[in-house]
């Protein structure tokens, strides 16, 4: 595929799983996260990485890691978007390895939520069900770093996807935010 292709079909990917995430948030009345979500995406940073490592089944920062054994376009993204758990990580000489998770905020966390099931959706087109984005976070929950409060109701919001459909989870997701914190 030429640089061309591969641009072009990297936009229609990014811009697809903003509008899934976009009309996510929407649903459970995040319009401000769903319309800001991903914007870096189109930074020369994050969007060339995404040309020159696209492959239409996965990341393409997940392929830049595989290259180079990191990805410039990831740590660029998660320092600009609160949604990314990884953005909530702090360290300090008192915490257990150095490191710890922060407690995300509601509306980030949500909009963590969204971003997994719109990204599964993209990648996995026809073969994605409820249960794809539990099963994603399922395979990395052994390493990921993050807040025990923040991990339990993440967590949660997947299970109600996974095991009652999409319109309960948006149901459940508007109630922790009518009550404002989980």
């Amino acid at each position: 595929m030429d640089y061309l292709e591969a641009g072009w079909k990297h936009f229609k990917t990014i811009t697809m799983h903003r509008m899934l995430v976009c009309e996510g948030c929407f649903k459970v009345g995040l319009y401000y996260q769903g319309l800001v979500h991903d914007l870096s995406k189109y930074n020369p940073v994050e969007f060339m990485t995404g040309v020159k490592f696209f492959q239409g089944d996965r990341s393409p920062n997940a392929a830049e890691r595989d290259a180079i054994g990191y990805s410039m376009a990831w740590l660029h993204h998660k320092g600009r978007n609160y949604h990314h758990n990884e953005f909530w990580v702090d360290f300090g000489r008192d915490f257990p390895n150095g490191v710890r998770g922060v407690k995300m905020p509601l509306k980030y966390l949500v909009e963590n939520y969204m971003d997994r099931v719109a990204a599964c959706k993209v990648y996995q087109k026809e073969k994605y069900t409820d249960r794809s984005a539990w099963e994603y976070f399922d395979r990395s929950r052994n390493y990921i770093i993050m807040h025990p409060e923040s991990r339990k109701m993440l967590e949660k919001m997947l299970l109600i996807l996974a095991n009652k459909g999409e319109d309960e989870a948006n149901r459940y997701i508007r109630h922790l935010l009518k009550k404002g914190t989980y």
